[in-house]
């Protein structure tokens, strides 16, 4: 059976994180930091660390069937020219990144193709329902700056209500380019 994947794209150049300031302030109270996977350093521990993340955030993706091994993670999302660690916005609890590890918002680089694509933003089941995801996502919105490009693009499956809801809330309009993308 063909999916119909919900695709949509935010325009950055006109996005405002603004209105997400007190959601921003009110993570930061709670404790938890957000940094990006470059500041903390994209070191093989913590790029297992991401990978051992991305796989327990990504079981409750609609369709998502078996999780990539660390080998194919590696081959497929890292070891390629669209992976940025400044486009990995990494939450954890506290001020030491060497404890658990409770989100991440990926964004990848297409320059050729003059677009980001938003991929893997997920949260611990027990770290949801307090704006984290939202708050990843607009500090991930930073990253069209660092590296000059203002599309942001991104792919749910049409199960995914409540991520495609969220994208929508922060600006994201309906698309229509292929998917998967032509090689």
């Amino acid at each position: 059976m063909t999916v119909a994947w919900v695709k949509l794209e935010l325009d950055l150049a006109t996005f405002d994180p603004k209105p997400w300031d007190s959601l921003l302030d009110s993570i930061d109270a709670t404790g938890i930091t957000m940094s990006t996977l470059a500041e903390l350093g994209a070191t093989e521990q913590h790029l297992r660390k991401m990978y051992e993340l991305n796989a327990v955030c990504s079981a409750d993706i609609p369709g998502r069937g078996t999780f990539h091994t660390w080998e194919e993670y590696r081959r497929l999302r890292i070891d390629v020219d669209s992976f940025d660690p400044r486009g990995v916005v990494i939450a954890y609890r506290g001020s030491d990144p060497s404890g658990e590890w409770i989100g991440m918002a990926a964004t990848s680089t297409h320059p050729s193709a003059g677009y980001l694509f938003k991929e893997m933003t997920g949260v611990l089941r027990s770290e949801r329902r307090h704006g984290l995801v939202t708050a990843m996502k607009v500090r991930n919105a930073e990253f069209g700056d660092v590296v000059g490009l203002t599309n942001l693009r991104t792919v749910h499956h049409p199960g995914n209500a409540a991520m495609i809801e969220l994208n929508r809330r922060l600006g994201y309009v309906d698309a229509a380019w292929p998917y998967p993308p032509l090689r």
